[in-house]
């Protein structure tokens, strides 16, 4: 019986050490798994026709960082906007043409920077180190290019929506949208990797809902039912935890085409929103 009873804790033991080395390697993997950085950059606005400004930002820790402002063409005597937009957790600000393309039609200067470890862009990506890269656009815009706040708009796709949402509550824009994102990265694991979000803990918050709380300019949510990787209800939350005004917009489509599949609806929202900007109500157009 003795015998029996010291197999069994010598089993349980190896068990254990083996939930435990495999909690330590997930644990140490995690940036893996949240951050997907490419270096190198396949082509520039130039390429696509477009004129733009290489900016070089040093975050508050000392971090530089690569990104580029490539204004829109107007008509003389319009009053610019300027959009600082805060892309996903993959690639870099090369692979972001097509965006950036229907903000200039929609005449907006875009401000599109790479995080720590993406692009040029010098460190490694962390929760804490993206939203000081954000920190650092806006006071590049803000104090560097003199734009006012009220000019300027956040936009943050997937996990650059986290992003946008907390640059938002610490700043005054004078609007954000968030497209495809999530309410807290802890959803995301859940849906995912139901087992192991259990058993060990995430490195890694991005709280969104919690700041979305403090925003105080209005707010434009869109994302797609057909959304596989941040799925649709967990965007829904995101919203719900939104204060007025706020106007959420069906996309159809994937999480990386749904902007793309669905125009011309997708950009007659943002111009419906962006031409509305300060007479917003509460609305939602599901």
């Amino acid at each position: 019986m003795t015998g029996m009873l010291i197999k069994l804790a010598t089993i349980l033991a190896h068990i254990l050490f083996g939930l435990l080395l495999a909690g330590s390697l997930i644990w140490w993997l995690q940036p893996r798994m949240v951050f997907y950085p490419i270096k190198s950059l396949t082509s520039t606005p130039s390429d696509w026709g477009l004129t733009y400004q290489d900016v070089q930002l040093t975050t508050a820790d000392g971090i530089a960082l690569h990104g580029w402002l490539i204004p829109a063409a107007r008509d003389l005597g319009e009053a610019p906007r300027t959009l600082l937009f805060l892309h996903g957790n993959a690639g870099n600000i090369s692979h972001r043409r097509d965006s950036i393309a229907i903000f200039n039609d929609l005449g907006l200067d875009v401000l599109i920077i790479d995080y720590r470890g993406f692009g040029r862009s010098q460190g490694a990506a962390s929760e804490s180190g993206l939203y000081l890269d954000a920190a650092a656009a806006w006071r590049w815009l803000t104090q560097t290019r003199g734009i006012q706040a009220k000019e300027i708009i956040l936009f943050g796709r997937s996990l650059g929506g986290a992003v946008a949402t907390q640059l938002a509550a610490q700043a005054d824009p004078a609007a954000l949208i968030v497209e495809s994102s999530f309410d807290h990265l802890g959803s995301l694991a859940e849906e995912h990797y139901p087992l192991l979000s259990r058993l060990i803990p995430l490195r890694y918050r991005f709280p969104a809902a919690t700041h979305i709380a403090a925003v105080r300019c209005p707010i434009l949510m869109l994302h797609s039912p057909d959304d596989r990787i941040v799925p649709y209800l967990i965007g829904r939350r995101l919203f719900a935890a939104a204060p007025a005004p706020k106007v959420f917009v069906d996309l159809r489509g994937g999480h990386n085409d749904g902007f793309l599949l669905s125009q011309p609806r997708y950009q007659e929202a943002l111009m419906d929103f962006l031409n509305g900007l300060g007479r917003h109500a509460p609305s939602d157009r599901s």
